[in-house]
């Protein structure tokens, strides 16, 4: 039988198998979207904490940038504690997201297993885990991102009232902090998921096998 391929490698003429190193994309793409939706559950926990941090951080820069439209001035002090809370707020949201990250990788330490005697190299599962990372970071960010913004409004709209809130409402600011959240609760969840999907990758194919999860 005649091999499709023309280009045979020495690993493959030596009578070994060949190790998949990358994928296409549409492949990878697909594989992602099935694992999510096989863990849906699991997928929306990990995803809860990069929502809540962005939904906290959007209201969080909303208030600020609200406040100074309308009053013009904000109080050192007052500034100064809502960058303190948003700082920790973004300690909070990372810590979580490894945590949940690190527990959704270790559960799949057998198909990690799996994958790796068919052939994957490890470069193989950290790319299709932050590629399946990246899509949690942009739906959950902008969820959160627009549970922030209406929170707040809601917030700003009981204490300021609808006419003056509406004339003094900073579209500019509001999208420019809108961007930032999202891009930063993306970053957030990537980098997260860095270390748990490393640690999944080095594991030897028959310790992932015999792991009980």
């Amino acid at each position: 039988m005649r091999r499709s391929s023309k280009n045979i490698s020495a690993a493959e003429k030596e009578g070994k198998i060949g190790r998949i190193s990358q994928l296409p994309l549409r492949v990878a793409l697909k594989f992602t979207f099935q694992n999510m939706r096989i863990r849906f559950g699991r997928e929306v926990l990990a995803a809860g904490g990069t929502f809540l941090g962005t939904a906290f951080l959007m209201a969080t820069f909303m208030l600020n940038t609200v406040r100074h439209a309308i009053e013009k001035e904000i109080p050192p002090d007052i500034q100064a504690r809502a960058i303190w809370i948003a700082s920790v707020a973004l300690v909070v949201c990372t810590i979580g997201i490894t945590n949940s990250m690190l527990i959704a990788v270790s559960e799949r330490f057998r198909e990690i297993g799996t994958m790796k005697c068919l052939g994957a190299l490890d470069s193989l599962i950290v790319r299709l885990f932050l590629l399946e990372a990246l899509f949690l970071g942009i739906s959950a960010s902008l969820g959160g991102a627009i549970l922030g913004f209406v929170s707040s409004f809601l917030v700003h709209w009981g204490r300021y009232g609808w006419g003056e809130l509406i004339a003094h409402l900073p579209v500019g600011g509001i999208l420019q902090n809108f961007l930032l959240v999202f891009i930063i609760g993306v970053a957030l969840t990537v980098i997260a998921t860095i270390w748990p999907a490393y640690r999944a990758s080095r594991l030897p194919a028959a310790a992932a096998l015999r792991i009980e999860v």
